[in-house]
């Protein structure tokens, strides 16, 4: 241990001198209080130290001593259905403690709870010959999650004891002998340096989708499993929303979810929210496979910056054991506002905008770490980490840096539109300017695992909306009426697209979550429908005609969306409907206007 003394102090950065012994990325007990801090620069014997607690009434003078290990998680069993601050202090634990809503200042909680025992069962035996990432056992953590124990990294020999039964955190349950002969202890816990990805064998290619419920996402801007997406969007646009709809009903096994920066009303709608809720592959709470970071506006700034790698390393834990996780961070512009002003202190050359000009490799850092990966150990298992970062950009200015370095590595582009959240659309995610570049991939893998041609399905509603974006300009100069029927059918196609399909009620139990299942057949009706009245119209049927002779079906189309997932047969029966109602209409009408 290597002691100082502070000799300045300026915000969350403090300088001690003394320190040449120390190291950058060391952690620090600050003060006499002991505040957590983390050493970013060194200059001769002077270190600089961001500190993860407020810092007033800290002087000149006072002691710092590193503890010569970077910043850290905890990893094992206790941690699921967790609050953690950024720095992954429980929040719960932290407030029994303190007995204070606020965070006290040197306060210190174990992150894993000592004394809970949590039942171990091995699936390795004596003998047998284990390497880093084995699975050795498991612990049933909550209903859903079996929590796996595992080999740590660097580690490899003959496992030459394990036992089973009901053990705490910090009991030896396994023992394995090295190659050079030592012994390895092993608990049920394992501690990782949050800034460094955690290894694995190799990256592969991303193919399978990660379905949200989400219409206008799984349909035109699909992510994978292992991908990584953005959602700029400005104030009041539904970031936060779409996050949350994403925490509770994509297709993983885990959800990590980082309020970075966010107000703190955001986190505590997910507080009452999630435990509510029910997960539709589970049947279980969501609470039952979510970890929640909690660093908000009004927590240290410092903090803010560390949270994301501590939500990060979290996640590659669950993806080493051969999960699929995803972790939302909400919102990146908080956190690279937290990098600005820890640079601004540094003193360091400003880049755009006043950020560090390290803004875009951190950036990128954050999001290499997500991916599809063949994990270490000798079972060859797959893990996949999805992220999902919110960007504020000031004013809705998407061309500021920290949505255009964004933009240069997720693949996913969810651009939030004022204008159609004004006009109460939601998701109000702008079809016109948002894309994704899995597409193609995840077009290939439903078309193979479903048999049906997917893929065009989606070109063609995206090219009927496209096509009425162009329409609209007409519309505006000269009104609808001089229109060609086959362009106003193409409007109505693209207005049902558009309300019927794309607009989703996140706060309606049925509309808040869209199977698959039921999201094909809802398009596929729409699509139908516009196929048929092309063709009544090349039969000789006017557009009128068919509009009047319509309603009611196209009633039925638009409230599909109300209807429950155990009863998509009865959408999927409008498909006959829309031909019977199209030919009964040519029946009536279509034969007297040819003779006209």
């Amino acid at each position: 241990m290597n002691q100082g003394k502070i000799i300045k102090v300026s915000g969350p950065l403090v300088v001690a001198s003394g320190m040449q012994e120390a190291n950058i990325q060391d952690i620090c007990r600050v003060g006499n209080l002991g505040l957590i801090g983390e050493i970013i620069e060194m200059r001769r014997d002077e270190a600089s130290i961001q500190v993860y607690e407020e810092t007033s009434g800290i002087g000149p003078g006072e002691p710092v001593v590193t503890t010569g290990s970077p910043l850290s998680v905890e990893l094992g069993p206790g941690i699921m259905s967790q609050m953690f601050d950024g720095i992954q202090r429980p929040l719960d634990t932290f407030m029994e403690a303190t007995q204070s809503d606020f965070l006290v200042r040197g306060t210190e909680v174990p992150i894993l709870n000592r004394s809970t025992k949590w039942q171990f069962i091995p699936s390795k035996k004596v003998g047998d010959f284990v390497t880093a990432g084995d699975i050795l056992g498991s612990v049933q953590e909550t209903k859903v999650v079996e929590h796996r124990i595992m080999l740590p990294y660097g580690k490899k020999g003959k496992l030459v004891s394990i036992k089973e039964g009901e053990f705490t955190v910090e009991d030896i349950i396994y023992e394995v002998e090295l190659e050079d002969g030592t012994i390895f202890k092993g608990t049920m816990v394992q501690k990782w340096p949050v800034r460094k990805g955690r290894p694995f064998n190799r990256k592969l290619s991303p193919v399978e989708p990660m379905i949200t419920g989400q219409r206008v996402i799984d349909t035109f801007f699909p992510v994978t499993k292992g991908g990584a997406a953005a959602v700029p969007g400005p104030f009041g646009a539904g970031k936060t929303v779409v996050q949350h709809q994403i925490a509770k009903f994509s297709n993983v096994d885990i959800v990590v979810y980082v309020g970075c920066g966010e107000r703190g009303n955001e986190m505590t709608d997910v507080l009452n929210e999630f435990p509510e809720l029910i997960d539709p592959n589970t049947g279980e709470s969501i609470m039952e496979r979510t970890i929640l970071i909690a660093n908000t506006s009004n927590m240290p700034v410092a903090a803010r910056e560390a949270s994301i790698y501590t939500g990060i390393t979290i996640a590659e834990y669950f993806r080493d054991m051969g999960y699929s996780v995803a972790i939302m961070a909400d919102s990146t512009s908080r956190w690279a506002e937290a990098l600005r002003e820890m640079s601004g202190r540094l003193e360091e050359m400003p880049g755009d905008e006043g950020y560090p000009a390290y803004l875009g490799s951190r950036i990128a850092e954050y999001y290499e770490r997500a991916g599809r990966v063949e994990v270490l150990g000798s079972q060859g298992r797959e893990g996949t980490i999805t992220a999902i970062g919110a960007v504020s950009p000031p004013g809705g200015d998407i061309s500021e840096p920290v949505t255009q370095n964004t933009l240069r590595i997720v693949k996913v582009f969810w651009g939030l539109d004022a204008q159609l959240a004004q006009k109460r659309h939601f998701p109000s995610i702008n079809w016109l300017n948002s894309y994704s570049l899995y597409v193609d991939e995840i077009g290939e893998y439903i078309n193979n695992k479903y048999g049906i041609e997917w893929a065009d399905k989606v070109v063609r509603a995206m090219n009927i909306l496209q096509k009425e974006s162009e329409l609209d300009e007409i519309v505006r100069l000269v009104g609808i009426e001089s229109l060609s029927d086959r362009d106003r059918v193409t409007m109505n196609a693209a207005k049902m697209i558009r309300e019927d399909y794309l607009q989703q009620n996140a706060f309606d139990n049925v509309d808040t979550f869209t199977s698959f299942r039921k999201q094909t057949a809802m398009l596929n009706n729409i699509l139908f429908f516009e196929e048929k009245a092309m063709e009544a119209l090349r039969l000789g049927a006017y557009f009128r005609e068919i509009m009047s002779g319509t309603v009611n079906l196209r009633d039925r189309i638009a409230r599909s969306k109300f209807i429950p997932e155990e009863r998509v047969e009865e959408i999927e029966a409008l498909h006959e409907e829309i031909q019977t109602t199209i030919r009964h209409i040519l029946a009536s009408g279509g034969e007297s206007n040819v003779s006209h």
